[in-house]
């Protein structure tokens, strides 16, 4: 009889069966993550304004002669610094800490950034990651998506869509902020990308106003970045059923 030498993990798995019985390991790389969901009986809010102190420059309109589809559009103008009333548009307010080891499933839900009148609709997106980014094409010509995420696990991005032609989607494995897409058919168009790993985001409306909703009781990090004029960050404490007034002030310059 030939007797084979056993791996000591199996000679000690042996012994742990006579007395207790040998477990599967729990936790690791197959367990099932285990989503937060949102509580809204107790959730609160952050309700702001974002503000440009000094004179905000005026739009620039934008020569599209070069494509006589785009110079048929509607009147294009830059897209910097985008504002009324002292309010400024466009700026990508998200929580960045506080939210500790509760993890947000992303949504199914497409996010969708049109080309439509020569230019990218609209000018800035958030995205939570996993989520899918969909590009579409409204003109009759040729365009371009072409992302350079800075992130390596971002995936790096140049597409042609034909004149209305078929969706493109992406999606996005890392948190990364303004994300640049460009179209190399038309250098005036730009637009901007922000991925984060939570749904606690807000983009500012045109007289510069946001709203963050469905946060835990809890202290937070809030970030307000802008394609211009950077980031700001305050520390902001919500309580049960609470609304938190913040406001952003940007100099302009």
């Amino acid at each position: 009889m030939v007797i084979r030498k056993l791996a000591p993990a199996i000679v000690v798995c042996g012994l742990l069966l006579v007395f207790t019985g040998c477990k599967k390991p729990t936790g690791g790389a197959h367990s099932a993550v285990q989503y937060t969901q949102i509580d809204w009986t107790t959730a609160g809010a952050i309700s702001g304004t974002v503000h440009v102190s000094g004179k905000m420059p005026a739009p620039v309109q934008i020569d599209m002669a070069q494509d006589p589809v785009c110079s048929l559009s509607p009147a294009n103008y830059s897209e910097q610094y985008v504002g009324k009333d002292g309010g400024l548009q466009n700026v990508f307010l998200y929580i960045k800490d506080g939210l500790g080891n509760r993890i947000y499933p992303a949504p199914s839900t497409p996010v969708v950034m049109d080309q439509k009148g020569c230019r990218y609709t609209p000018h800035v997106i958030g995205v939570m990651v996993g989520q899918p980014v969909r590009f579409t094409n409204s003109d009759p010509t040729m365009h371009n998506v072409h992302m350079l995420p800075k992130v390596e696990t971002n995936q790096a991005t140049d597409i042609s869509q034909g004149p209305n032609g078929a969706p493109e989607t992406r999606v996005f494995r890392t948190p990364e902020l303004m994300i640049p897409v460009r179209c190399n058919n038309h250098p005036w168009m730009e637009a901007f990308i922000n991925v984060t790993d939570n749904p606690f985001y807000a983009i500012s409306g045109p007289d510069g106003h946001f709203e963050i909703r469905g946060l835990p009781p809890g202290t937070y990090t809030l970030v307000a970045d802008h394609e211009v004029l950077g980031q700001k960050a305050v520390t902001v404490t919500i309580a049960a059923r609470q609304t938190v007034h913040q406001d952003f002030t940007f100099a302009a310059r």
